[in-house]
């Protein structure tokens, strides 16, 4: 079937159904012509194109061509490729080929979120290769730290104990607000679920037992380093990661100053030296909150207290106190690895931050289950 169609302008097209099926092109191609033919134009083509077949267009009568024009093309040619069916351009010259070459290379780009299609076993390598650099990355900064607090032992002199002291009071004394409510609310949480459980049997003084060894070797320090966390952890990433946004750590690098020992030693030591401060402080606080509820089950404050003195061994204090050094090493290494890793930009700072908390939260949780283990089989 032959059809012809002009919009009052030098544009014409002729499709012929075939076979073999094929459509002829003619006159100015501009972007007049194309907001007539757009839609009769994809509609005629669409029918040439069943599945399979093969539709010639004659582009040697094209007098003109613009990037409207190349767009129109571009289209029919999406068209039959969903429909299945291939188009062939005939007498393209020059100037509709330069046209028509940006969409060509737009829908040669893959999206960056599509898969390669390589298959499982790259994928798997790339995962690995990333996985190796980071645990490279973590070596190397222990390797650093290691040294500076090698250097900081040997030459007290050397460490910067104003800013280490600053750190301390930042992490330590300013979060005794938020660790005490915390604590609290901790304490009289276990004194409560487990008193209306031993009340069933006449055993509410043995809730003091309970929330004693709850907290001083699990909850406490547990408690104590997720808000260490969220706190410090994340400001010490926000802080080294502004300075290295700021170009700062590059300027101590030029004037011959180990960021690791200047920056880094300085909040480890802090972290070292507020953790088990703090963990033993939400302790104390845990059980006083424990003591008022169960002045509410008729158990004095004398029976409380000498029921937790028999009930807690020095083996329980020690090893929840073990757990906060550790977990404070952790927090604060983090944090400052986190910040020296920053990229470039503000968001940069932002999920350097963030991964610095949720790493923390991670190796907090992975520590304390490998502490539960180890003092199991030590018969701690």
């Amino acid at each position: 079937m032959d059809a012809a169609a002009s919009f009052g302008r030098p544009f014409e097209y002729d499709a012929t159904a075939g076979p073999p099926a094929s459509l002829h092109l003619r006159g100015r191609l501009d972007v007049r012509a194309v907001e007539h033919a757009w839609g009769p134009l994809r509609h005629a083509v669409q029918g040439l194109g069943v599945a399979g077949a093969v539709v010639h267009v004659e582009l040697s009568g094209l007098e003109y061509c613009d990037g409207a024009g190349a767009a129109l093309l571009h289209a029919l040619e999406r068209d039959l490729e969903q429909a299945g069916a291939e188009l062939r351009f005939e007498g393209m010259g020059r100037m509709v080929a330069d046209q028509m070459n940006p969409y060509r290379e737009l829908a040669a780009v893959e999206p960056a979120r599509v898969g390669d299609g390589r298959g499982w076993w790259p994928g798997l390598l790339d995962v690995v290769d990333s996985v190796g650099r980071a645990a490279h990355s973590q070596l190397s900064f222990v390797g650093e730290l290691t040294r500076a607090v090698g250097s900081g032992l040997r030459h007290p002199r050397q460490v910067r104990w104003g800013d280490t002291l600053r750190v301390a009071e930042a992490a330590g004394f300013r979060a005794l607000p938020i660790v005490s409510l915390i604590a609290f609310l901790l304490g009289v949480i276990l004194a409560f679920q487990s008193a209306i459980a031993m009340r069933q049997f006449g055993g509410e003084i043995f809730v003091a037992n309970l929330v004693a060894v709850s907290l001083f070797r699990e909850l406490g320090p547990l408690m104590m380093a997720i808000l260490l966390a969220g706190r410090s952890g994340a400001a010490f990433a926000a802080e080294i990661g502004t300075m290295k946004v700021n170009e700062e750590v590059n300027a101590l690098k030029t004037m011959g100053l180990d960021p690791v020992r200047f920056l880094v030693l300085p909040k480890v030591l802090a972290g070292l030296l507020v953790a088990p401060l703090l963990a033993l402080y939400a302790n104390m606080i845990g059980l006083i909150g424990g003591a008022v509820v169960m002045q509410g089950f008729g158990i004095p404050w004398v029976a409380y207290f000498n029921q937790v003195a028999a009930a807690l061994t020095p083996s329980d204090l020690f090893s929840g106190l073990a757990k906060a050094v550790v977990f404070g090493l952790v927090v604060a290494s983090v944090g400052c690895l986190r910040g020296l890793q920053t990229g470039s930009g503000a968001a940069s700072v932002g999920l350097a931050t963030t991964s610095a908390v949720v790493t923390s939260i991670i190796l907090i949780v992975v520590l304390d289950g490998l502490f539960a283990v180890l003092f199991y089989h030590m018969g701690v």
